[in-house]
């Protein structure tokens, strides 16, 4: 059992709209910083900003490829994370919740 102090720590990097909808989307696939700034309207070094502090607290890992950075979940150590995205809606519903079609990567 991790510490109560990680655990707060996850919680509180969750407590984030724009990061909690992150690694919701992330539940389904892997994503690419550039696909993640389309969705969210904000800068790529916010977005990096974001997954920078995800990574450092081992909540999602990272693979580099070519220019690009892709991320995907690391929370199969972490079940009170597990717990919160399991109650989150599916890609399709945060993508219209953020008015946002179906993203078609350009970063390939």
């Amino acid at each position: 059992m991790e510490p109560l102090g990680d655990i707060a720590d996850d919680m509180k990097l969750l407590g984030d709209k724009t990061r909690l909808a992150m690694l919701s989307l992330l539940k389904e696939r892997e994503w690419c910083v550039c696909e993640f700034v389309d969705i969210f309207d904000i800068s790529q070094p916010a977005v990096s900003q974001h997954l920078r502090k995800l990574k450092t607290q081992g909540i999602v890992k990272e693979s580099k490829r070519g220019q690009w950075v892709h991320y995907s979940l690391n929370v199969e150590d972490k079940p009170h994370i597990q717990a919160v995205l399991g109650q989150m809606p599916d890609s399709k519903t945060i993508l219209a919740l953020l008015n946002k079609k179906e993203i078609v990567a350009s970063c390939e």
